[in-house]
């Protein structure tokens, strides 16, 4: 069985070993051709030298296409996964820095929020140029699977706009399947579940063990888990107000929503610092740049460690290669997959992204209808989807007023500014992001001259309720299996087209 696979953004390390590792362990896919590219050489290089040597070690003859050409790698592809951060590092810490000027603490800001809507501006045309080169080069029906953040942004501007069938994928639902069994000293495939949502605010609306139902006694399971109730106090916290748990991790969900993180005095109480993902300040900013700064150093010693293994007990539970798998070989996969609605979820919007069960086969993706979220999880949803939306159209037609307004819709960025501040922070973000919003000329011309007036609304720096420090490489030599770690959690922020630089 031979078909192409590329990977747009491979210098992402951790990630893009890993996907091709859970392929590669398919027995039918030993002989698939493999094509690599990103817009930095030094990171495709390093990359493709240690897959290749994966690749070699476990007994394979493929031999890594790798190229910085997009089109070239995109040449007769079936399948196409992509990760990338338009921008890199030093976009993403604009996402942060700025709005913590006007008092806007997010702990990723790459989904919703202030910097989530302006990582959709940059991404968005960047997506779509990568669908241009999907139609005319790939393989004739090729199919877009999406890792980038923001998800259900980016996916939807490729299934409105980009002429590409896109599907995104997210591991959200698979770690708080983990949670919910580990809660009640259950293995996760001992709990039937099923999700539904928009992308990373997915609710587990059914659990089950042996036909039991779990979610009833949720609440006082989370509560009484000793790490849980501790690490997870904004999902515990919607858990009792809204009557289902959500996928999402601590401090992305804090950010989500307009309650936990706008009084500074009162952020602590919400999160935890034992790790970013519960809430840190910038938290995944540090993660970033660690890693970076990590792998650069670290590549040698990476290049003497083990191979990773091909093997079933080896592989991830990322969706990627289970879809591929299924629609290959007929084997069947269900999984939690990010498509346009059209009335999957009876009570969101059609032309929305949704997140539900799917199952998948040599029939295709099939995405069964789940029919009415309750009322309350499916409000949380519709003002993200509001948002996302506005987002969506401002990315296309570069029009800076929808833009604004998708600010002011943001459940945290209303909860924290007026329109004034708002419209002041747009100009701010605009302006810094001008190498990569090229949509926005105008736009931006109109900010710089507004932000040299007299007249402006005071700011001041700002490092947030809980800002740690970046690590050095000395300080992450301490401890290597731990930052070895950090780099492979790093991949999950996903810069354009490489995560390392």
């Amino acid at each position: 069985m031979s078909f192409k696979v590329a990977f747009i953004g491979a210098g992402s390390i951790g990630f893009t070993r890993g996907i091709l590792r859970d392929l590669l362990t398919v027995p039918e896919f030993r002989d698939i051709e493999v094509a690599f590219t990103d817009i930095s050489q030094h990171n495709l290089d390093m990359v493709t030298e240690l897959c290749q040597r994966d690749i070699i070690e476990n007994g394979l003859t493929i031999a890594i296409q790798s190229t910085t050409d997009r089109r070239q790698a995109l040449q007769d592809a079936k399948y196409v996964i992509c990760t990338i951060r338009v921008g890199g590092l030093e976009a993403f810490r604009t996402d942060v820095d700025i709005p913590l000027k006007y008092g806007i603490d997010q702990c990723v800001g790459d989904t919703l929020c202030a910097g989530g809507i302006m990582y959709g501006q940059r991404g968005i045309p960047e997506m779509l140029n990568i669908c241009r080169d999907i139609r005319e080069v790939s393989a004739p029906d090729a199919l877009l699977l999406n890792y980038s953040n923001p998800m259900g942004m980016l996916t939807w501007a490729c299934n409105q706009y980009g002429g590409v069938r896109t599907i995104g994928l997210c591991h959200g639902v698979q770690h708080g399947h983990h949670q919910i069994a580990e809660v009640y000293g259950l293995k996760k495939q001992e709990v039937d579940i099923v999700c539904a949502g928009i992308n990373h605010q997915t609710w587990y609306i059914q659990a089950s063990h042996q036909g039991k139902d779990l979610t009833a006694g949720l609440l006082e399971a989370f509560e009484r888990h000793p790490e849980y109730s501790r690490t997870e106090k904004v999902r515990i916290d919607m858990l009792r107000r809204f009557g289902y748990y959500s996928t999402e991790s601590n401090g992305h969900l804090s950010e989500y929503v307009p309650w936990y993180r706008k009084r500074p005095e009162e952020i602590t109480e919400w999160i935890d610092l034992s790790s970013w993902i519960n809430g840190e300040t910038g938290g995944y900013l540090r993660v970033c740049t660690e890693g970076r700064n990590w792998f650069e150093t670290d590549f040698p010693n990476w290049m003497k460690d083990p191979a990773m293994e091909y093997t079933l007990e080896q592989r991830g539970e990322e969706h990627g290669s289970y879809i591929i798998e299924g629609l290959e070989t007929g084997r069947v996969y269900r999984g939690h997959f990010n498509v346009v609605n059209e009335g999957i979820i009876s009570n969101l919007p059609d032309d929305a992204i949704i997140e539900a069960p799917g199952y998948v086969d040599r029939n295709g993706i099939s995405m069964p209808h789940v029919g009415n979220l309750p009322l309350g999880p499916a409000a949380v949803c519709n003002a993200s989807i509001s948002v996302q939306r506005l987002a969506v159209e401002a990315a296309v037609h570069g029009d800076d007023k929808l833009l604004r307004q998708a600010f002011m819709m943001d459940p945290l960025v209303g909860a924290v500014c007026n329109p004034k501040e708002i419209w002041q922070l747009v100009d701010e973000m605009l302006v810094a992001g001008e190498a990569w919003l090229p949509q926005y000329a105008a736009s931006i011309a109109e900010a710089k001259a507004r932000l040299t007036s007299d007249n402006l609304i005071p700011t001041s720096p700002y490092e947030g309720a809980a800002r740690l420090k970046v690590k050095t490489v000395e300080e992450m030599q301490l401890d290597r299996e731990k930052a070895n770690k950090n780099a492979g959690e790093s991949d999950k922020g996903k810069d354009r087209e490489k995560t390392l630089s």
